[in-house]
């Protein structure tokens, strides 16, 4: 099922924003841009780094166990689909489909409880799969 997609990001939840932003640019050494957020969700970090991966950060309580998560893309759309069927197989459905920064996601946990995010681009078709 996801054997034609690749990891596009991997996100982390963060307590502070700008010490996180300070270190991957100053410590890491990584180009970091600051991305406005929708509303009142606050501002969000991105990092790309070697094969097409983009580091994010979002300002949510950091805890063990919720960070990060590998998001998988779905180029060719289908996430409807592709969540409901991982519901069918027996998948814990952790977020359904929701709006994200730019399309859609959605996260399930594997037998051990990690989180793994679906994500789909606003271009990409909704019900395609």
């Amino acid at each position: 099922m996801l054997s034609k997609t690749r990891i596009g990001n991997i996100c982390f939840y963060v307590n502070d924003i700008d010490r996180t932003e300070k270190f991957y640019r100053d410590v890491m050494g990584l180009q970091v841009q600051r991305m406005e957020a929708e509303k009142d969700e606050g501002d969000w970090l991105l990092a790309s780094i070697e094969n097409n991966v983009d580091l994010i950060f979002f300002k949510a309580e950091c805890k063990p166990g919720n960070s990060p998560i590998i998001v998988f893309d779905l180029n060719e759309g289908g996430i409807d689909d592709m969540v409901s069927d991982l519901a069918r197989q027996g998948a814990t459905i952790v977020t359904p489909v929701s709006h994200a920064p730019g399309g859609w996601s959605a996260e399930f946990a594997d037998p051990d409880g990690h989180v793994i995010s679906l994500y789909q681009d606003a271009a990409a078709s909704r019900s395609r799969r």
